[in-house]
């Protein structure tokens, strides 16, 4: 049986709200399916579903969002110097690095936010494992310090013990 909450319906609206702004359209299939998507969102996050993300706390992601913005923008302009260099130093590299974060949705944010620094990529991920390509030293940095990782698991209130 499906359970509505007062919660659950506040939330689609806001969520419906932020679709319309963002779409731009009034097409009835594109809001039809924003308000599908909003409420599927609703109610994933109002824990009726078995999903890790909603285990996710909201303030330590609001805090670890614009850190990595931060480090995106550090990267960009350190890999536009790269590009402009007249001798083009870079250094191409595979990083395999094993991580300690243990819950998934940890892994795949760890994941998605090295690919999303310029310069580095998350070629393959196997259990703990990540496959890195990095463009120099210096890009993969963030990675090799393990200060990524340990930003992800303040987010996630894992340990990451020494190995």
């Amino acid at each position: 049986m499906l359970k509505v909450t007062m919660e659950m319906l506040l939330k689609t609206a806001a969520l419906f709200i932020i679709w319309l702004i963002l779409s731009g359209t009034s097409h009835p299939f594109n809001v039809g399916l924003g308000l599908v998507a909003s409420f599927v969102v609703a109610w994933l996050n109002s824990g009726h579903a078995d999903s890790p993300f909603r285990l996710v706390p909201a303030l330590r992601m609001l805090w670890y969002l614009p850190w990595l913005f931060g480090r995106i923008v550090q990267s960009s302009l350190h890999l536009t110097a790269l590009i402009l260099h007249p001798a083009l130093p870079i250094a191409p590299t595979l990083i395999y690095y094993r991580t300690r974060l243990q819950s998934q949705a940890a892994i795949v944010l760890l994941g998605n936010s090295i690919t999303l620094t310029p310069g580095t990529i998350t070629g393959e991920v196997n259990e703990q494992e990540l496959v890195v390509h990095a463009l120099d030293e210096e890009s993969g940095h963030d990675l090799t310090t393990r200060r990524l990782e340990q930003k992800i698991a303040h987010v996630f209130q894992e340990q990451t013990s020494s190995e």
